[in-house]
């Protein structure tokens, strides 16, 4: 009878612990959320009027593709694409959604065309082979308004992917971009630029081109090509899909600060991985200090400890290219930011 009595005391221990738990945990999201709301204050979004086009300025554009990747690059006059979003053809059967491809098109158009109607790019550069950052390049390079002078196209390794990935055709999607190009005679270029380059008047340099060689990185997205972009004394990073579990997050950061000197803070963040729960560490914050973050994913979809960390360790300003429809981050020559959203309203 006590044992009967005992066992009914502890489960109702039990049970006012994981509630109380529950409780908490609801109450410090509610409360990191308002923080969150207060700290987008700082930097108010506008409407874009898309009154730039054609002068000159230096801009990064994060299109709404869905939660996939597509950013354009722009600077004087030049232009890039790094990652393409989702495309039509996913051949993830399980992962089968509508692509992106006729949206990714539209904007190029409207806002890197010249006067005769011609789109020429720089170079694209899909920063790894999910479907997610590079299912859209073939559809881009078919169309006959895109020229693209260079086709960053990493070697793919099978050596390192993760066991579910073996099911995720990577190399059929590399295939494809591959396949492209050769068919508009674009340059393919596989050996990536390990030096900083300029496009118009921004810097851009790659790192983690040696993953390849690193036996703790394992599968695609920690064999992200992540690029910095420095432009007016401001700076912009596209961290792909890595992850902090591997220490990747925190040897980029590390290599980033080498470079860039130990008082460097990073004004933009692209939020590794869309937000979810393996990235985006408090260490890789706390070494970068971003200003602002930008998701490539519905605000709802960003995993809670990735908000908390956002919110408490660097206080970074979280924006949603999904919630706001697209963003662009504009960067005037006396090293203002101006943050535009609603960029698909009129296409």
């Amino acid at each position: 009878m006590k044992r009967k009595k005992f066992s009914k005391r502890a489960r109702n221990i039990a049970t006012i612990i994981v509630v109380g738990g529950m409780v908490l945990i609801f109450l410090f999201d509610i409360a990191v959320n308002v923080w969150a709301g207060l700290l987008e204050r700082r930097y108010p979004l506008l409407p874009e009027t898309f009154d730039f086009i054609g002068d000159g300025g230096s801009r990064v554009h994060f299109l709404n593709t869905g939660n996939s990747d597509c950013i354009l690059l722009e600077s004087r006059g030049r232009f890039a694409l790094v990652d393409s979003g989702w495309g039509s053809e996913n051949p993830i059967e399980a992962s089968r959604r509508p692509g992106y491809e006729e949206r990714v098109l539209r904007y190029l158009k409207r806002v890197a065309a010249d006067e005769t109607g011609a789109v020429t790019l720089d170079f694209i550069l899909s920063t790894h082979y999910h479907y997610d950052h590079a299912g859209g390049f073939p559809a881009v390079m078919a169309d006959p308004a895109i020229h693209v002078n260079e086709v960053y196209l990493r070697p793919l390794n099978t050596a390192n992917r993760r066991y579910f990935e073996r099911n995720w055709d990577l190399g059929v999607t590399r295939g494809r971009i591959e396949g492209a190009a050769r068919a508009r005679g674009f340059p393919i270029v596989e050996e990536l630029p390990d030096k900083p380059f300029l496009l118009g008047g921004m810097t851009i340099q790659f790192f983690n081109l040696d993953s390849y060689e690193n036996p703790r990185l394992k599968g695609e997205n920690d064999n992200s090509v992540v690029v910095l972009i420095t432009v007016h004394g401001r700076s912009v990073l596209l961290a792909g899909d890595i992850s902090a579990s591997t220490g990747l997050e925190q040897q980029i950061a590390r290599q980033i600060k080498e470079g860039m000197g130990d008082a460097f803070t990073l004004d933009i963040l692209k939020i590794p991985h869309h937000g979810y729960t393996l990235s985006t560490s408090i260490a890789f914050l706390n070494a970068l200090r971003p200003k602002i973050a930008i998701v490539t994913n519905d605000l709802g979809k960003i995993y809670p400890n990735v908000k908390w960390n956002l919110a408490l360790a660097s206080k970074s300003t979280t924006i949603s290219s999904v919630h706001e429809n697209g963003v662009i981050v504009a960067f005037a020559t006396d090293g203002k930011i101006s943050l535009c959203a609603g960029i698909h309203l009129a296409n």
